[in-house]
């Protein structure tokens, strides 16, 4: 089963089930970081049913929310009729160059298949001086995210996720610890995954 068929199938619950996973001071820490105001356009790439869009609803941005899911775009869109809602690939997001002031991706990197690839595409749709931040897990080695939550990526290192900010022209670039853990357990609960978060960011130059 792919990323996206798991999420097709889980869409309608996913908001209960993301709950037990980490709270909200993720998204919090994460606009914090970016440094928002009111008015400005923001992107949640793999926004899902829509954890940080709407929270940036909420503080007054025009929000774009992107998901490779047709029904996790349909949940958000009974929550927001209205909503900017497209659908689209990691390596080819439906926005223009220089789209936005804010690019927010939520533990979406470790779903893509190339990490590195999708950080240069957020770059690409950020206006020069947009901020860029993106909120995952940390490296761990809880093998059973791979096959019943369908990661493609075991988290990752900081200094690679820096490195790849950088060589997507990105400046003023930080990767620190959200302080916050992703909590999980195993469908046969042989196993609980407590996973440190961290918040990357970074200035398009």
């Amino acid at each position: 089963m792919s990323s996206n068929d798991y999420f097709e199938r889980v869409a309608d619950r996913w908001d209960e089930m993301r709950s037990g996973f980490f709270s909200e001071k993720v998204r919090e820490t994460a606009y914090k970081t970016a440094g928002i105001q009111t008015g400005k356009q923001a992107a949640d790439i793999g926004a899902g049913t829509g954890f940080v869009t709407e929270g940036l609803l909420r503080q007054g941005l025009e929000v774009i929310a992107v998901d490779q899911s047709e029904a996790m775009l349909a949940e958000l869109k009974k929550k927001y009729p209205d909503l900017d809602c497209r659908q689209g690939q990691a390596e080819g997001l439906p926005l223009a160059d220089r789209a936005v002031d804010y690019v927010f991706a939520n533990m979406y990197l470790h779903h893509v298949e190339r990490p590195s690839a999708a950080i240069k595409e957020m770059t690409r749709i950020l206006k020069k001086g947009g901020r860029l931040v993106i909120t995952d897990l940390d490296e761990h080695d809880f093998e059973f995210l791979k096959y019943e939550h369908h990661d493609r990526w075991m988290g990752f290192k900081r200094d690679d996720v820096a490195d790849w900010f950088k060589a997507s022209n990105l400046g003023d670039v930080t990767v620190d610890c959200v302080g916050l853990n992703c909590c999980a357990d195993s469908a046969d609960e042989s196993s609980s995954a407590k996973v440190s978060i961290f918040v990357a960011s970074g200035t398009k130059l």
